[in-house]
């Protein structure tokens, strides 16, 4: 992958419908903090429609969009560690999220 690869950084949500209010609220300014970061040119927050969530659960998806791979090793290396401990410290245990990258072919 070369330096200047666009990548998108997805973080996928799960978490507990009673929370989605509070969580959505939290989410926005929290998404728009990172794209003010080195290297984000945007992201949007999608709502998972397939599959479907488990019962009592709901599922987003963020996607954030990055100049270069290494934009994103310093977005995990210098601001991940905080930005994921104020999701924990607010919501605990009554969400998950994973992650994964994906790198454009063109």
């Amino acid at each position: 992958m070369s330096a200047g690869a666009n990548l998108i950084y997805e973080v996928n949500l799960d978490l507990d419908t009673a929370i989605r209010e509070d969580y959505l609220a939290w989410l926005a300014p929290h998404v728009a903090e990172i794209c003010t970061l080195p290297g984000f040119t945007g992201a949007q927050v999608f709502e998972v429609a397939e599959p479907p969530a488990a019962p009592g659960r709901a599922t987003l998806c963020v996607q954030y969009r990055l100049g270069s791979q290494a934009d994103l090793d310093r977005y995990l290396s210098e601001h991940a560690p905080r930005l994921r401990a104020e999701g924990q410290a607010r919501f605990g245990g009554r969400f998950g999220a994973s992650r994964r990258v994906l790198a454009s072919l063109g």
